[in-house]
């Protein structure tokens, strides 16, 4: 059931490892299927060097186990939660990564202070506010999923496709597992370079002409970064 998703997830899974994202058995993968709506995710506690595409666990919607010789991902609730609440995702990734986890582990939002942060982002990294006594000793999983959305609030996903979850680390998403990795990796590079730009003192952001201008040009209909498909003739 669903083998070329599972390798997808699967290989989503080892790009974390690739891109030095996470260690041990940390962090987790998922991607949804968008004719069935199942979701297929890392199994929990699993190694990465032992793991293989068939180790993925397909869940229905509701998380319910259809397909998998493991139990699925602790963090199950928070993705199934985050792909309920956001048809547009196709992946979900989180990860411990040293940068990120540090601005989230500060409580702290991450400010666009370059260009290479508008590429990505339009507009901060939010923080999410930190998770009640309650919220932690009832469905925590589920309420982490829920300060993510709370969070966002009216923002496009897509357009800020990262949370840092206080006191936790950072969930990304994208339209498939391929991109979350994408984004968990460039959010750690920008989470890295805006550490280094507080230590030497900066504060402002950058423009909002210059983030207009980075961010629309590799996003949005008329951006331009890249090869244009020219027509066959």
């Amino acid at each position: 059931m669903l083998d070329k998703l599972k390798n997808e997830v699967y290989q989503a899974n080892i790009g974390l490892v690739k891109h030095g994202l996470v260690i041990h058995t940390w962090g987790n993968a998922s991607g949804r299927d968008p004719g069935s709506g199942m979701i297929v995710i890392k199994p929990s506690g699993v190694g990465y060097s032992s793991m293989k595409a068939g180790d993925m666990v397909v869940l229905d919607p509701d998380g319910r186990v259809v397909e998998g010789d493991y139990s699925p991902s602790t963090d199950a609730p928070t993705h199934l939660y985050l792909y309920r609440k956001y048809p547009s995702l196709g992946g979900v990734v989180h990860t411990h990564s040293t940068f990120a986890t540090a601005w989230a582990q500060a409580g702290k939002d991450i400010p666009p202070f370059g260009t290479t942060h508008a590429d990505h982002y339009y507009g901060e990294v939010p923080c999410s506010r930190k998770l009640s006594s309650d919220e932690v000793e009832n469905d925590y999983e589920l309420n982490t999923g829920k300060v993510i959305a709370e969070r966002l609030g009216l923002l496009d996903p897509l357009v800020i496709p990262s949370v840092l979850v206080n006191g936790h680390g950072p969930f990304c998403w994208g339209i498939d597992a391929a991109e979350a990795v994408y984004n968990a990796a460039a959010l750690e590079e920008i989470a890295r370079m805006a550490l280094y730009t507080v230590v030497l003192g900066g504060k402002e952001s950058i423009d909002k002409f210059l983030l207009d201008r980075h961010y629309l040009r590799k996003h949005g209909k008329n951006a331009y970064y890249g090869q244009v498909k020219k027509n066959k003739k």
